[in-house]
């Protein structure tokens, strides 16, 4: 992909010139991964989904689009993009995958690993109904910004754990999704 938009070509490159940490290598059993889909508009955005309230865990939360890794898949990176296109019909061929940020583990025991990629605009993403909700998108910029981010430590099998919290129009985002966001904007934030 080559991003012709002065907005886009700065977050890249500021992602670019300070490369997240590797992440562990050790990773336990259960792994998954998200994509972290970067939407190339004019000025662009990040693609989020409201998980179905149906669904066993984490239902009716703010989420990028991932799941658990399959057999089937040669790597993370290949899992988040099926998952991207399963959830929300993003077509692999549709992304362009500009890095990992390191993993993250989820409440529910996954070292989840997120994968940015951008995307390019016009595509008619439709959400898998069993899965997804809504499908909606958030300014880059604001979900850059850490200042939209507040701290919330709590006690978890007697650990604390400090998860982050925010709004954006009707939907909250917490937890893993808005330490993913904030980790991003972190990142690009290092190469200012």
């Amino acid at each position: 992909m080559n991003p012709e938009h002065p907005s886009l070509t700065r977050f890249l490159t500021r992602f670019l010139l300070q490369p997240p940490a590797p992440g562990q290598q050790n990773l336990p059993f259960r792994q998954a991964a998200v994509l972290v889909p970067i939407i190339a508009h004019a000025e662009p955005t990040l693609l989020l989904t409201r998980r179905a309230a149906s669904l066993r865990k984490h239902a009716g939360q703010v989420a990028f689009p991932g799941g658990m890794k399959d057999s089937s898949d040669s790597s993370l990176v290949e899992t988040a993009l099926r998952e991207a296109q399963e959830e929300v019909a993003i077509p692999p061929e549709a992304v362009s995958v500009i890095g990992v940020l390191p993993p993250v583990t989820s409440s529910t025991g996954f070292q989840v690993t997120p994968v940015v990629g951008v995307v390019r605009p016009g595509l008619n993403w439709h959400a898998n109904e069993d899965e997804v909700e809504s499908v909606f998108e958030m300014p880059l910029y604001e979900a850059l910004r850490l200042g939209r981010y507040s701290a919330l430590d709590i006690e978890r099998a007697g650990q604390s754990h400090r998860v982050w919290l925010s709004w954006f129009d009707d939907y909250f985002i917490w937890g893993m999704t808005a330490g993913i966001i904030r980790q991003l904007g972190l990142q690009v934030a290092k190469a200012s």
